[in-house]
């Protein structure tokens, strides 16, 4: 292999070095990358030539290969520039090849970089940098300074005093040292390292919600201030509320300048150190001051895509319920609950509106449609939006369960974020034109209890409400990072081809909007697809596409058996191949997973991480990685934060986990904070370790406030002093073999019985 095209040896060595890869498995990666692979096929797919390198490891590649192509690119810039100029030394040169840091990189651009007219230029204009150097180069001479100052004394160019040489001269100087790259790292690191965020009120300023209390008279180290505190100080700088400054100690930086700048005492000591002093504070300070404050911004808003990424990869790989015909209820009190059911591949049967509440309390006729239409759709279960009237649309709903004695069916309170946003999208639109938004809404209410990932593609990601400080990030890398977190959910669980949406098969490896809808309008066409290979008839597919994306696409009950599983059809020949040995067909070897066991390994043409891979998947094919489905339990008699009580136990599902805690619905239309401190009776460093989005846990009640809705909870074990109970991380569940249907319904309606 040769490296590619702008990356030096170096340049790749360093980057292994700094994710802690293989060379060969990173040079692979790049390779596959270049040549248009994508990093879930090459994840899947390629483990061979990667060395089995995780999805993961894979996407920092991808980020660290695009910033030091960029970082090439510069450099090429920069050098080019000073060429031009005339100023680039063999010196200079080694230095720009040499640094892979971006700021490094400007450092040393700066004293070339085209500056507007400073007051170094027009002392230079002045004929005043002999003198200057005089200062910079701290060499004794002939005359003593005062007596060489005195010769650039020249009323005509404007240096009209002795005074004035030296004025100008430091000014140089002060640029000089301004524009120093080893002094502006020492100065950032200082800054870093030893300096403190101080945040306060603004004068006047009003803070209705009393939101940034806490940031009135607020200090705390650079280094040590999390994510969310520093994004509460900027949002509430930016609204006006606050205002903040980095602080440190005045002397420090006129030491370290003066301990770059002096060489030996001379008469030119005085000088340079009013040089140093005008240096920091005319031009370094607020340079190195801006600097810092933009890379606790980006840090800030790294940390804060990390936690969105977390939550919302976890609310899309969510437990779906299964394929069955499932009815949507939007609650509401006047304008009625908006009912939709769709059957058990999400398609759109029938709607209604039934007004078992004020001002109408038509519970009769609200049970007479619910009945209706669960008889003539076979409703095997009821998905409640957790919006307003929730509560009172469950209990209405339940006690419906309880006089039809309907012990079969169950419903489930899901999380409606985002359903009026998809309402009025074009998605919306396009799947149904006709249909009222209230109607869309419900439908995707009860398709986000069939498949949450199917239908939460559709909507943008910022609107699920999972992030921490979404809007005050930037907006460009949150929605890249956002985009890459669907695409790897989308292809860990698989598609089904025949079923699937254009806004869910856009997320497949290799297929993008154009080519999801001409799948689509393929299939609309001419009916489902019996194979993979059918594919490629599809406008649009060519070999590479179908590469790319082949092996995430599922079909069922097709021509192929391997079609509904994760084996990619390049390996279908390694299948036949272990089918043979044993003397039975492909159907008989899936649905005998034990025969698996005699394969002789050794004899079949297939790495070791392939061979692998399609072992384990032909003894479970076209298995969902997914965890079961369960359902929360909420209280009967809590529905409102006032029903709420100190000490009280509660089940709930958490909605959002952040830096500082985690959020948590109990079933009183506002999520309760679970602070960090109260996580775990343990210490632990990251909410994460404890808690997922979607995650059903144990809370007990400290404080409800109904006039502020601020409702603080504690998933703390209650065990004597002393005796405190060990936390676990939740361990990685293994998921069990895809029970029937049966089996789903029966334990979902055991579940309901019991709440």
């Amino acid at each position: 292999m040769t490296a590619p095209q702008t990356l030096t040896p170096e340049l790749l060595i360093h980057i292994a070095q700094i994710l802690q890869v293989p060379v060969k498995g990173l040079l692979a990666t790049v390779e596959l990358l270049d040549e248009g692979a994508t990093v879930p096929f090459i994840a899947r797919y390629r483990k061979e030539v990667t060395g089995n390198l995780d999805e993961v490891q894979i996407r920092n590649i991808e980020e660290k290969l695009l910033y030091f192509r960029e970082l090439v690119s510069r450099k090429e810039t920069i050098l080019a520039s000073i060429a031009e100029q005339g100023k680039l030394t063999d010196d200079l040169k080694a230095r720009i090849e040499a640094t892979f840091d971006k700021s490094e990189l400007e450092d040393l651009y700066l004293p070339y970089k085209p500056k507007r007219r400073t007051k170094a230029m027009i002392a230079r204009e002045k004929g005043l940098e002999p003198l200057a150097n005089y200062l910079w180069e701290q060499e004794p001479r002939e005359l003593p300074l005062d007596a060489f100052a005195a010769t650039f004394v020249d009323a005509e160019k404007g240096v009209n005093t002795v005074e004035e040489a030296f004025e100008g001269a430091r000014h140089i100087v002060a640029e000089t040292i301004s524009d120093n790259a080893d002094i502006r790292k020492l100065l950032r690191k200082a800054m870093f390292d030893e300096g403190v965020i101080v945040s306060r009120k603004m004068t006047d300023a009003v803070d209705e919600e009393q939101k940034f209390t806490m940031y009135y008279d607020y200090r705390e180290p650079v280094k040590q201030i999390p994510s969310h505190r520093m994004l509460a100080i900027r949002r509430g700088e930016t609204t006006g509320v606050l205002y903040f400054v980095i602080e440190l100690e005045p002397q420090r930086p006129l030491d370290i300048i003066k301990g770059k700048v002096h060489t030996r005492p001379g008469d030119w000591t005085a000088q340079l150190n009013t040089a140093a002093e005008d240096a920091w504070k005319r031009l370094l300070n607020t340079s190195i001051t801006s600097e810092i404050r933009m890379e606790l911004k980006q840090r800030a808003d790294t940390d804060a895509i990390a936690v969105f990424r977390d939550n919302l990869q976890n609310l899309l790989l969510a437990p779906p319920v299964g394929q069955l015909a499932v009815l949507g209820l939007d609650p509401g009190i006047r304008t009625g609950c908006k009912i939709a059911v769709v059957d058990d591949t999400g398609k759109f049967l029938g709607h209604d509106v039934i007004y078992p509440f004020q001002p109408k309390n038509d519970v009769a006729g609200a049970e007479r449609i619910l009945k209706t239409l669960i008889t003539k759709y076979n409703v095997r279960a009821i998905a409640i939006g957790n919006g307003t009237a929730s509560r009172e649309t469950d209990a209405f709903v339940r006690e419906f369960f309880r006089k039809e004695g309907l012990t079969s069916l169950f419903s489930v309170t899901v999380n409606e974020s985002g359903a009026s946003i998809y309402s009025a999208s074009d998605i919306a639109r396009q799947e149904f034109p006709d249909l009222d938004l209230t109607v869309r809404g419900a439908i995707s209410i009860a398709r986000r209890l069939q498949d949450p990932l199917a239908e939460l593609v559709k909507l943008d990601p910022k609107s699920i409400g999972v992030g921490q400080y979404q809007h005050d990030v930037d907006q460009n890398h949150l929605g890249k990072s956002l985009q890459m977190v669907i695409e790897s959910c989308v292809n860990r669980v698989g598609v089904d081809l025949n079923t699937a949406s254009w806004a869910l098969l856009r997320y497949v490896a290799g297929i993008n909007e154009r080519t999801a809808l001409k799948i689509v309008e393929f299939r609309n066409e001419h009916g489902r697809f019996r194979s993979r290979v059918q594919l490629n008839a599809v406008p649009g597919i060519g070999p590479k596409t179908f590469e790319q994306a082949a092996g995430f696409l599922r079909i069922r009950n097709g021509d192929q058996p391997l079609d509904m599983s994760a084996v990619h059809p390049e390996s279908y020949p390694v299948v036949e191949q272990i089918a043979a040995s044993l003397h039975v067909p492909v159907t008989q070897l899936m649905e005998q997973p034990e025969l698996l066991e005699k394969v002789d390994k050794s004899s079949l043409k297939a790495g070791v991480y392939t061979l692998n891979d399609i072992l384990q998947e032909l003894r479970k094919p076209g298995r969902d990685p997914r965890e079961k489905f369960v359902a929360p339990a909420f209280k009967e008699n809590v529905r409102e934060i006032a029903d709420l009580q100190t000490g009280m136990t509660l089940e709930g599902v958490v909605t959002n986990v952040t830096k500082f805690g985690a959020f948590v619905d109990v079933g009183v239309h506002q999520d309760g904070l679970v602070h960090i401190s109260e996580l775990s009776n343990r210490y632990i460093k990251e909410p994460s370790d404890v808690v997922k989005v979607g995650q059903i846990v144990q809370v007990h009640v400290l404080t409800a406030d109904a006039k502020t809705k601020r409702i603080a909870l504690s998933m703390k074990t209650k065990v004597e002093a002393g005796a405190q109970k060990k936390s676990e991380r939740p361990k990685p569940v293994q998921a069990p073999p895809p029970p029937s249907m049966d089996e789903k319904l029966a334990a979902l309606a055991d579940r309901w019985k019991r709440r």
